[in-house]
């Protein structure tokens, strides 16, 4: 039986904060209870425009409180990647290993999502797997895990998942590493790893995305 969305989102708040109980208790509630996360919020969420409940809210919710915890980097669309790289090594959940950036050396001549895919290539070779939590806005929330959860993505295909979506049965190393998209897609939303297949979701200078 498929996981109902309040599970599928306790399940990812769990997969990107481990030992952080406050993301869960976040999401939970931005799900639960929209009125009331809305009050509690309201000064946080007036910043995004948000004055009343919306389709969702507990993505947003988990977002703000990924960032929060320092395990969210929200960049924006047309960010250069020297800035992009800065955001990401301040990260609760960047690599620690010395030689996980040493492919970076300055600007790249890259547009925003071009050089998140080839970040995204480099940190998977190294052991880290980046990925884009979809809000529907002008910006790319990033997130950093180790790449074994994602090697599921590495399939030769967009990994691009929204309601009804479903995926094949994988092996248990795969089943690991699709987790975050298949749990996103019982929640409402779309995430996807970036730089681990070789067709991309890229964003025109409006903000909207083509394939």
């Amino acid at each position: 039986m498929p996981p109902t969305a309040r599970e599928a989102l306790t399940a990812i708040a769990e997969l990107l904060a481990p030992g952080n109980p406050d993301v869960t208790d976040r999401v939970v509630h931005a799900h639960s209870d929209p009125d009331s996360y809305l009050r509690a919020h309201a000064d946080q969420l007036d910043e995004r425009g948000i004055d009343e409940p919306i389709p969702n809210l507990a993505r947003i919710a988990l977002v703000d409180a990924l960032t929060g915890h320092g395990l969210l980097a929200e960049v924006d669309w047309k960010e250069d990647a020297d800035e992009i790289v800065a955001q990401l090594k301040r990260l609760r959940s960047s690599p620690a290993q010395p030689g996980a950036w040493v492919w970076f050396t300055g600007g790249t001549g890259l547009d925003t999502y071009g050089f998140l895919e080839l970040a995204g290539s480099e940190l998977h070779a190294r052991g880290t797997a980046l990925a884009v939590i979809d809000i529907e806005s002008d910006c790319y929330p990033l997130v950093l895990l180790p790449a074994d959860q994602l090697t599921g993505q590495q399939s030769g295909h967009l990994v691009h998942v929204g309601p009804g979506a479903r995926l094949p049965v994988p092996d248990s190393r795969v089943q690991r590493g699709g987790e975050l998209a298949q749990l996103a897609a019982a929640a409402g939303f779309t995430a996807e790893p970036v730089g681990c297949h070789p067709q991309a979701m890229t964003r025109t200078r409006s903000g909207h995305r083509d394939r």
